[in-house]
């Protein structure tokens, strides 16, 4: 599912390495204790309006998405260039005639869009600029729904693949990768501030975020606390970390790396509103790294802790549309090793099929916190608030949630 150019060959790296939200074949159901839903502080009363009469943080906002591809030349040293996908607001009425965004996989097989379209002009207005971050060994276009969703609210979201770990070419250490992660994304913020970056000359970089899925919601706390060298970036106002490793006792691989998870005094400097989002079945990354989160972002302007109860590590990704996707092209699973992709099989059939947690229902849940997240803390629409409250996540059956 990367953006792959005509001559790459790889699939989509699934495999079992820390929070390659991609590369989780050996994921399964855990028998993780459902934490109750918990009032252990009063939501700030400002952004307590009860449910606000504006377009639904989960579903799709007013706003046209556009979606480009590109990439950034020579970050953290010569030659090393990130493959970069950006979604933005497109001007209303653009997409009539368009060309829908499909995001290849390999070949002529791409994994299509029903909502962005490629090329679009970008919409006349400031709008917050978000990073996304992939997983260790993963994809840029991973969660490519939940980057739809927030450019259809008014945000323009740039996800680079951090070269040396991704899925294609998984070539650098742990310690590397980690050492790259932050600079990466404040390589992408420089970008955008020269105005060289698509999008960027329509983008308010006084409303900056960052969010990042496993491997990537490490690079997302990182880039509050520092991270494997790197110091903080400054500027940035809102951190969602997906399903991150804080404590490095807490995963399923064995990393023998001073990078591979926090301490309680790292954290405690974060000062930026935090969301932390993750499954209570994941066993890769046991969802008690986010209440050890919880418990010590002491510094920061705000915490919310959101479980979706019943979702794995994979909920958080692609791997039901890519599989579904195989399987109308006539590519049944008993193919898919053929194909370089047998390692999907056991996310696949874990995520998406059986008794397993509704993926259209995990990818709903994970868009609303997200979105009214963010707009919240840098769309400057103190409304979705509302839906951050412990009476909001009441009316939703597979939600826990804490904030403070």
């Amino acid at each position: 599912m990367q953006q792959h150019r005509a001559s790459d060959r790889s699939w989509l790296g699934w495999q079992p390495t820390l929070g390659g939200v991609v590369g989780l074949g050996f994921l399964s159901a855990c028998s993780a204790k459902t934490p109750a839903r918990s009032a252990d502080s009063s939501p700030d009363p400002t952004t307590d309006t009860g449910s606000p009469d504006v377009s639904a943080p989960d579903e799709p906002g007013p706003w046209v998405v556009g979606h480009t591809s590109t990439a950034l030349e020579d970050v953290i040293e010569p030659g090393r260039t990130l493959p970069i996908d950006i979604w933005y607001p497109a001007e209303p009425g653009s997409e009539a005639g368009a060309t829908p965004a499909a995001y290849p996989l390999l070949g002529s097989i791409a994994l299509p869009s029903t909502q962005a379209y490629d090329g679009l002009p970008v919409a006349d207005l400031d709008a917050p600029l978000l990073i996304f971050s992939h997983g260790y060994g993963g994809i840029r276009i991973q969660s490519t729904a939940l980057m739809e969703a927030l450019a259809s609210h008014g945000f323009v979201v740039a996800s680079a693949g951090h070269t040396g770990n991704t899925q294609s070419a998984p070539e650098d250490s742990f310690d590397t990768a980690a050492s790259r992660r932050v600079p990466d994304v404040q390589a992408v913020i420089d970008w955008f501030t020269s105005g060289a970056a698509p999008a960027a000359d329509q983008v308010d970089l006084s409303r900056l975020g960052v969010l990042g899925h496993s491997f990537g919601g490490m690079t997302t706390l990182g880039v509050g606390a520092g991270w494997a060298g790197a110091p903080p970036i400054d500027g940035v106002g809102a951190l969602m970390p997906i399903s991150a490793v804080v404590d490095d006792d807490l995963q399923a691989d064995d990393r023998s790396s001073s990078y591979a998870g926090f301490t309680a005094e790292q954290l405690a400097t974060i000062t930026q509103p935090v969301l932390l989002l993750g499954g209570t079945e994941d066993e890769s990354v046991p969802v008690e790294n986010n209440a050890l989160a919880y418990d010590w972002l002491t510094g920061a302007a705000a915490v919310t802790r959101v479980d979706i109860i019943g979702a794995n590590h994979t909920h958080f990704a692609n791997v039901c549309d890519i599989g579904d996707l195989l399987i109308s092209l006539g590519f049944e699973m008993d193919s898919w090793a053929s194909l370089g992709a047998g390692p999907l099989i056991d996310p696949y059939v874990r995520t998406c099929t059986g008794e397993a947690f509704p993926y259209a229902e995990a990818l709903r849940l994970q868009n609303l916190y997200a979105v009214a997240f963010f707009q919240l803390t840098l769309g400057e629409r103190p409304e979705y608030g509302w839906w951050l409250t412990t009476e909001a996540a009441a009316e939703e059956s597979a939600v826990a949630l804490w904030s403070r």
